[in-house]
């Protein structure tokens, strides 16, 4: 029988047959014991000397590390074993024989394991991370397919930008000037006036000359957008939907979380509903803890960020930011102008903002006005006013940062991990 390590459950006390690759060995003599990986998950051969022939033994303690092969043997349960299972092995088959591989149980310097991403994905834990980020995309379709949400694919090349053009990785499209896309949202908002609920999940890009742990030349996002909703109503869609994902990762993601040596507690208290702290209060906050340069009107940097997250145990809200410092097209308090109906979700344990969001302004003339304030070209954008112009309507989306949002659900240090191939500022390979 022919199947994977994710089934072997499946087959205690039957014989089956693995394709994998040899992630590790030791031998102790009489015995060989085979780190088998086969991108399904990882489990230990068990090759004893007496229950098989010279030659498999042999093959066994020779073969070398990232060989491809077939093995036979036998399933068995294994207590001693996170997994829980183990391969009583009877034959090995090798396929292809890896030689020098670069990357050996030693310690690597990042840049180095970076140089070798392509092999790197293949380790322990760099796996556990891609399947908890797997995990996160999955559970994100459910939520919002069992919601009510039409998903729509924003495009990357645009010929203008969500935010201004600042930051911006510039294109020839033919005879004009486009951009690659640093979010969907604009084009979201379009969608929500045919759809209702809707949601996006793709590539953006911010030429943004940053080296810090946060940031990524190329990183995804998913942007819902949602018509007839206003922004309180869009902070409880925000705070269901990260519990609902950090509550799959814990269920789904047990053995993942547990090779990355994730304090799971800390996962078990993200539930709605979330704290929340206004930006006048996080002001005032910062000021206390010794912060004394922050003022009003000042947008916050990471300390300030983690600063605040540390005063509360799950992810907090920091609500109505100055109009100043946030995007043009943020509904102004009807009670207080100066500030915006926005939110920025702050994860826990230092791991920064990991959604941005706020009701969008509904008014024409309102809209016109921003146009002129932030000299935004009526032509670019003439598409985005009409939104306004045509059976305007209250709306509120926001948008989640996959790969932040991955390395603090598993704990990551930095989010060059926690995307397949990173892009950063001195880095396009592989």
């Amino acid at each position: 029988m022919k199947t994977t390590i994710d089934q072997v459950a499946k087959y205690v006390g039957e014989e089956v047959t693995i394709g994998a690759w040899l992630a590790n060995k030791r031998s102790s003599g009489k015995i060989a014991f085979l780190q088998l990986r086969d991108g399904t998950g990882f489990f230990q051969g068990v090759v004893v000397k007496a229950a098989v022939s010279e030659e498999v033994f042999q093959l066994a303690k020779s073969v070398t590390q990232e060989s491809s092969l077939y093995v036979t043997g036998t399933v068995a349960e294994d207590t001693r074993s996170p997994f829980g299972y183990e391969l009583q092995v009877t034959n090995i088959e090798v396929i292809h024989e890896a030689i020098d591989y670069p990357i050996t149980p030693k310690e690597h310097g990042t840049e180095f394991l970076m140089d070798h991403r392509h092999l790197w994905l293949r380790s322990k834990k760099q796996h556990a991370i891609m399947k908890i980020r797997n995990e996160i995309i999955r559970s994100t379709y459910e939520f919002f397919n069992e919601n009510g949400y039409t998903k729509i694919d924003p495009p990357i090349l645009t010929g203008s930008s969500a935010e201004g053009t600042t930051e911006l990785f510039h294109t020839q499209y033919f005879d004009e000037e486009a951009y690659l896309s640093q979010s969907g949202q604009l084009y979201m908002e379009a969608a929500a006036m045919a759809f209702g609920k809707v949601f996006s999940f793709g590539p953006t890009f911010r030429a943004e000359k940053s080296k810090t742990r946060r940031h990524l030349i190329e990183f995804w996002m998913i942007e819902p957008e949602m018509a007839f909703m206003d922004h309180e109503e869009s902070l409880q869609v925000q705070e269901q939907y990260v519990s609902h994902v950090v509550q799959s990762v814990l269920k789904n993601c047990k053995l993942e979380l547990n090779t990355l040596e994730r304090d799971v507690e800390k996962l078990e208290k993200i539930q709605a509903p979330f704290p929340r702290i206004s930006y006048d209060d996080a002001v005032t906050l910062l000021k206390e803890q010794g912060f004394d340069d922050i003022e009003w009107g000042e947008d916050f940097g990471a300390p300030h960020e983690t600063a605040i997250a540390e005063s509360f145990d799950k992810p907090v809200f920091i609500t109505n930011y100055p109009a100043e410092i946030k995007a043009f097209y943020m509904k102004p308090d009807p009670n207080r102008p100066e500030v915006v109906l926005c939110a920025d979700l702050i994860a826990p344990e230092g791991y920064g903002e990991v959604i941005g969001g706020s009701q969008r302004i509904d008014d024409l003339a309102l809209m016109e006005q921003r146009y002129q304030e932030h000299n935004l070209t009526g032509e670019a954008y003439q598409w985005y006013l009409e939104l306004r112009k045509y059976g305007s309507v209250p709306h509120s989306g926001f948008g989640l940062g996959l790969e932040r949002t991955v390395a603090w659900i598993a704990g990551v240090d930095h989010v060059r991990e926690t995307i397949p191939f990173p892009r950063l500022l001195n880095r396009l390979y592989p």
